[in-house]
């Protein structure tokens, strides 16, 4: 499932050379109870074309506690989290960085109302839908286009313009209007979740404009090679299940199970197992509930080996969700399907999955953006930032990251000499708001441009 979540910073200092900026009119924000301000940022929907039409982003500031060093910009992923809500429910996560820092963060374009945003929003049938199935034939990859061409247009129709222009390089541009308004310098920033891919395409763009840039439990999405990352993708979900099986042979009282789920899945690719009146699980969904599951760590493990066995046994009731959707699902991609490269042909889907099933023979293609691109296939609007390796030149960078995410973090930062990536060993998604050896690390990278030793661990 894809539910990506994320953060966002930036410190700026004045500096004469730069171009007059547009002021930004700071005001209490609406319903404020903890002291934030709100101001209006006037961007172009369509960067080039900076004397068209505008559109605006909410700004939110909580100002440090102590004196001032600069300005951080949050943003908190999805890609959709208001960051003004988000900010206020979860300030005490940014005590320390606030006595030196003030704290800004924006609500991004195209997410308004219903995602609790203050930005111009795009009027969508905001909605999750299962991932379809892979096209067997090249009449199924037709139709799985129109079906998606059709769902999107339910979006686009309303704004065109807005719609073609919602892709993570978009909200990069948004970012440096933003850093401009508040008269600075260089940009600091943290990225959590999809935010990191913000921070990714701000990195190509404006590359001399980074000062720091956190980069946590993210996608990598500076590669040459889109068809090698999305197999990495799978082949850490192949971790994930590995653990799981390790600790069932360990233990003891699960050794049987490894072996049930793998002719589990291989029975159900061929005929799907009953989980609840007309609900029933074909492999790639067992594989993909796994997975969730199997990130979860040893809490999770002993359900997980018993749904296994239940599942072998022809009920599949316990990998039903307790709550939401009943099949593995996804948001509707309107910023993810201007980021993330798309199969133009059944043939060319097909080579992508047989390598993913190559790095990942457990996992397979669930939980990879093999799946999770499916419902990109017949797109009204095209991959407007695509994948790209980092440039040179760019400052030592910082990544942080749990189970999965530490590796696809890592591939990224690799690119940029000097950089370090903390690790966690064990489940999670982004560390700087529970873990507090990581969150005093990043601090003090933001603050004073110090990195951690290589190779810490949290």
């Amino acid at each position: 499932m894809f539910k990506p979540l994320l953060l966002a910073l930036a410190l700026v200092l004045p500096t004469p050379q730069q171009s007059p900026a547009p002021s930004l009119a700071w005001s209490p924000c609406p319903g404020d109870k903890i002291g934030m301000e709100c101001a209006d940022l006037q961007v172009p929907v369509d960067w080039s074309k900076p004397d068209g039409r505008r559109i605006t982003l909410k700004l939110g500031r909580l100002k440090a506690t102590g004196r001032s060093e600069g300005s951080v910009l949050i943003s908190y992923g999805g890609p959709g989290g208001p960051g003004i809500g988000l900010t206020q429910s979860l300030s005490s996560w940014w005590t320390k960085l606030r006595a030196r820092m003030d704290l800004v963060t924006w609500d991004t374009r195209g997410y308004g109302r219903q995602f609790g945003g203050l930005a111009t929003g795009l009027d969508c049938t905001w909605t999750r839908l299962p991932i379809p199935e892979f096209p067997r034939d090249d009449a199924g990859f037709g139709r799985l286009s129109d079906t998606n061409r059709g769902a999107a247009e339910v979006c686009r129709h309303n704004d065109p313009e807005l719609f073609a222009h919602m892709s993570s390089a978009d909200h990069a541009r948004d970012m440096e209007a933003i850093r401009k308004a508040l008269g600075g310098d260089r940009l600091n920033y943290y990225g959590a979740s999809y935010s990191g891919i913000y921070g990714q395409a701000y990195a190509r763009l404006f590359p001399g404009q980074v000062r720091t840039m956190v980069l946590d439990g993210t996608l990598n999405h500076s590669t040459a090679d889109w068809g090698a990352e999305v197999a990495a993708m799978a082949a850490d979900n192949e971790r994930h299940l590995r653990r799981f099986f390790t600790w069932c042979a360990a233990s003891g009282d699960c050794r049987d199970v490894p072996g049930k789920f793998r002719s589990l899945v291989r029975r159900a690719d061929r005929t799907p197992v009953r989980a609840a009146a007309g609900v029933a699980y074909t492999g790639r969904d067992l594989r993909s509930f796994a997975i969730g599951r199997a990130r979860q760590g040893e809490p999770g493990w002993p359900a997980l080996a018993k749904a296994v066995r239940r599942a072998h046994a022809g009920d599949a009731s316990g990998f039903l969700p307790e709550r939401g959707a009943r099949y593995p699902d996804q948001s509707t991609g309107v910023t993810e399907c201007t980021d993330w490269p798309r199969p133009a042909s059944r043939a060319e889907l097909d080579a992508t999955v047989t390598r993913v099933r190559r790095a990942a023979p457990t996992a397979g293609a669930a939980n990879t953006l093999a799946a999770g691109s499916l419902a990109c296939i017949g797109w009204p609007a095209p991959v407007t930032n695509p994948p790209a390796p980092l440039p040179k030149g760019l400052p030592p960078l910082l990544g942080a990251g749990a189970w999965g995410e530490f590796d696809a973090v890592s591939r990224i930062l690799a690119q940029v000499p000097g950089s370090v990536t903390i690790a966690h060993d064990g489940p999670g998604h982004t560390l700087y708001g529970a873990n507090a050896c990581a969150r005093d690390h990043i601090d003090r990278y933001l603050t004073d441009g110090r990195l951690p030793s290589q190779g810490t661990t949290c």
